[in-house]
């Protein structure tokens, strides 16, 4: 199933050039992705681990690894993909998580955005932008009262530009190695 196209809310975020004010190829939309879109997300999710890597990468189970994986995670994760025309070109995530009720204070929740990539052919034109346009709007209408991210260092100045800056209430842990 398909959600309706519109430029707010849930479905098909177009035309998503006037909304972040770039220069977007023609015939560029962003939605959210849905199961028949599960080959795509896998190819994407390989090229970005292959352009990490320098190269292709052998991994007889990703395929099989994803799409448990996503099976699990759908229920609480939206994931965009961008596409110019008919190619998949991009896709970011975001991850709810329900706080626990408190009595006398209405429900929350807080999204977690992540897994954000872009074809290297299409960067620099407005696909990320586009991309987190539609995921910030998704998280304001579905009442987060945050999002957080752990960005890459390259990425860093993009989310900066977007509004996000240090998050001082949290703190991590990261496992020793």
């Amino acid at each position: 199933m398909r959600p309706e196209r519109t430029t707010a809310g849930p479905g098909t975020y177009e035309p998503v050039s006037a909304a972040c004010g770039t220069n977007l190829p023609a015939e560029s939309t962003v939605r959210v992705a849905d199961a028949d879109d599960l080959a795509t997300l896998r190819l994407l999710r390989r090229r970005w681990t292959e352009e990490n890597s320098g190269g292709p990468v052998t991994d007889d189970d990703f395929d099989e690894r994803f799409d448990r994986w996503l099976g699990t995670e759908s229920s609480r994760r939206t994931i965009f993909l961008a596409e110019v025309g008919d190619q998949a070109v991009g896709m970011v995530n975001l991850t709810l998580f329900e706080r626990m009720p408190q009595p006398g204070r209405p429900a929350s929740r807080w999204g977690y955005l992540g897994n954000a990539f872009v074809l290297a052919d299409y960067r620099n034109r407005g696909i990320g932008t586009a991309l987190l346009t539609a995921l910030v709007a998704y998280a304001d209408e579905s009442g987060c009262a945050r999002i957080v991210l752990s960005p890459t260092e390259p990425s860093l100045s993009f989310y900066q530009r977007a509004g996000f800056g240090p998050a001082t209430m949290l703190l991590a842990r990261v496992r020793p190695d």
